[in-house]
């Protein structure tokens, strides 16, 4: 005989398996984006990352961000509009998967400025190396990139 299951249980099954994370729940939920987090919440992106987008956002894991010259997290810290223009240089309109990267050169940031792409041998964004790619998020895709990208 099966078992009977109570409806918020069923609920809860229903949508445990059918609603996918937004970009912002799983840079939460990894220890990995730490750092990332605490910028996103220091620039006020939170709700716009958490919005339908889509967006494509290379993401700088914790290793990436101690790269920086010493310093640099806290001066960034201490001045949020700066903050949230590098980190809209990290965030491209639409959901790109590295097959989709793979056939252009560059992509165009939300911040306005161009970002070279190399998917050919290596998958790189700019000075970056992408060591994970195509995170699916209900809002976008993640591609962890092992660099900071800066502007310029």
């Amino acid at each position: 005989m099966m078992p009977l299951l109570c409806p918020w249980v069923v609920h809860t099954i229903y949508l445990t398996f059918l609603i996918m994370p937004t970009i912002v729940d799983i840079a939460v939920s990894s220890d990995s984006f730490k750092t990332l987090v605490t910028a996103v919440k220091t620039a006020n992106l939170v709700d716009a990352l958490s919005s339908p987008g889509p967006f494509t956002v290379f993401a700088p894991y914790d290793d990436a961000f101690a790269k920086l010259p010493a310093g640099t997290i806290q001066t960034l810290v201490q001045n949020p509009p700066q903050l949230a223009r590098i980190l809209t240089y990290h965030v491209v309109a639409g959901r790109l998967t590295q097959a989709d990267l793979s056939n252009v050169q560059s992509v165009t940031s939300l911040e306005g400025c161009e970002i070279p792409i190399r998917a050919a041998d290596r998958f790189e964004v700019k000075n970056a190396t992408v060591i994970a790619a195509d995170i699916e998020a209900d809002n976008g895709i993640i591609h962890v990139i092992d660099t900071v990208l800066l502007m310029g």
